[in-house]
């Protein structure tokens, strides 16, 4: 790597046992490329009120030159899911690991393009600011607003809801630029 690993705590102190874990994660991604740029990973225990304790969230933003970044984020939502740091962590980099292979795969011609639109279902919604993230079938977080959903239908979604959507590159990374949501079995 380029850029020396950055390593973010936020909303918590910082952690040795924590930081070596993600430097040994950091560390096998290396073995799928030699051409990863620069890594930053996000470590945060957002202040939310939990009946099961406290969850954690984890964002990485991988530079790779000639690919396009990586960007994978694993929150807990309303799920209540990723209570252990550790278990948030190894979800992280096994869809930032995925992430890179087929990146690589793509770079050197064994994965055929595809002209099908992205897809994935809604995982968090958060009504009072109108906006939510939708759960890419590639791993990946998008970001959405409200305006993005097609025949005003932001009312009808709910977490689960398949979608198709259309992604840009927002101010804070990927966001869809379109939302529809589909029925299953209609991802031709």
């Amino acid at each position: 790597m380029q850029v020396p690993l950055e390593i973010v705590f936020e909303d918590m102190d910082p952690s040795d046992a924590i930081d070596s874990r993600l430097r040994e994660e950091t560390a096998k991604l290396e073995q799928f490329t030699d051409r990863i740029t620069s890594t930053r990973v996000v470590v945060a225990k957002p202040h939310r009120h939990h009946r099961k304790g406290n969850t954690y969230r984890v964002r990485i933003h991988i530079t790779v030159p000639g690919g396009g970044d990586i960007i994978v984020s694993r929150d807990p939502g309303d799920r209540g899911a990723h209570e252990d740091v550790y278990v948030t962590i190894r979800d992280a980099f096994g869809a930032a690991r995925r992430q890179l292979q087929d990146q690589v795969r793509k770079q050197q011609g064994h994965i055929k393009q595809h002209d099908t639109p992205p897809h994935g279902v809604i995982a968090t919604l958060v009504p009072e600011e109108e906006h939510g993230f939708i759960a890419a079938s590639d791993g990946r977080e998008i970001y959405f607003h409200r305006n993005a959903v097609a025949n005003e239908g932001y009312e009808a979604l709910e977490a689960g809801t398949e979608v198709r959507f259309s992604e840009e590159v927002g101010d804070k990374g990927p966001q869809a630029s379109f939302v529809q949501p589909i029925g299953k079995h209609h991802l031709d």
